[in-house]
């Protein structure tokens, strides 16, 4: 259900050195940066942070990390767990590090908070019986702290994001999504799974992502597709048949609308920068 291990600097050489093409995970993952680099090709683009940060990758999406030295240093710590550990509040992660994979936070008592409350975590799954409500509870308080940051840097963001009171059904829906988006469902399926109309669901998804539900929907469907397009050598128009698009020209098209390219031009744009 979870893992908890660092980043030194020898580890850092070691994956440095080794093949590390992108790749996806079926779990989600924290890492916590107290002192070094990152560079992390992630949502199809490039990015090198510097700590201290927090970084998120939720489970399934396409990533590379190259940690690095910085001043000679690299201390990290990742918290590798499975989503139904806290599935009440993980949603909210999403929300927050929605269209961006990391967060800068302030050196000294903010990283020094997390970094604690991660070893606390690893001391308990050390124990000869280990406490998962324990474990639970401590991963909990991490993330509180997490929104806590993000909060005091864009307080705005903050209040939009939380002050809904539309949390647990929004949570629902991702869970829904999950299962379904490769599917042709549309808008009124989402709603009629939550015993409740179109227009309320769209209300709530506009409140917390500021984007409809057709549009998270597509969003979901064209992130699989670039990842198929990266990991695979699968055809065009097999794996847009795989997520419910029938003729491989509409898929093209709507992939195009979004992407600015076509399938086959973002399979080879993506292939050169990470080769």
């Amino acid at each position: 259900m979870i893992r908890i291990f660092t980043i030194g600097p020898d580890e850092a050489e070691r994956i440095a050195q080794e093949p590390n093409d992108p790749h996806h995970h079926d779990f989600e993952e924290l890492i916590i940066g107290k002192a070094g680099t990152l560079e992390h090709f992630i949502d199809f683009r490039s990015e090198v942070i510097e700590a201290p940060f927090v970084s998120f990758v939720t489970k399934g999406k396409v990533h590379r990390v190259r940690p690095g030295l910085q001043y000679g240093r690299c201390d990290m710590l990742v918290v590798r767990f499975h989503s139904e550990l806290i599935p009440e509040t993980l949603f909210q992660l999403y929300s927050l590090f929605h269209g961006k994979a990391q967060m800068p936070v302030e050196a000294g008592r903010s990283v020094d908070r997390l970094c604690a409350i991660a070893h606390m975590m690893a001391d308990e799954l050390e124990q000869p019986a280990p406490d998962l409500a324990v474990v639970r509870q401590l991963l909990g308080t991490l993330f509180t702290l997490v929104r806590a940051m993000h909060r005091e840097r864009d307080p705005e963001a903050e209040a939009d994001t939380l002050a809904t009171g539309h949390n647990e059904t929004f949570g629902h829906f991702l869970r829904i999504l999950e299962d379904n988006f490769r599917q042709p469902r549309d808008v009124e399926f989402y709603a009629s799974q939550l015993f409740m109309s179109a227009r309320n669901l769209n209300l709530i998804t506009q409140s917390i992502l500021q984007q409809s539900v057709s549009r998270i929907v597509e969003t979901r469907k064209l992130i699989e597709a670039k990842n198929l397009l990266l990991t695979t050598d699968k055809p065009i128009s097999e794996i847009g048949f795989e997520l419910g698009y029938e003729e491989k020209a509409y898929f093209t098209r709507v992939f195009k609308k979004n992407s600015g390219q076509t399938p086959t031009e973002f399979r080879e744009e993506m292939r050169k920068l990470v080769a």
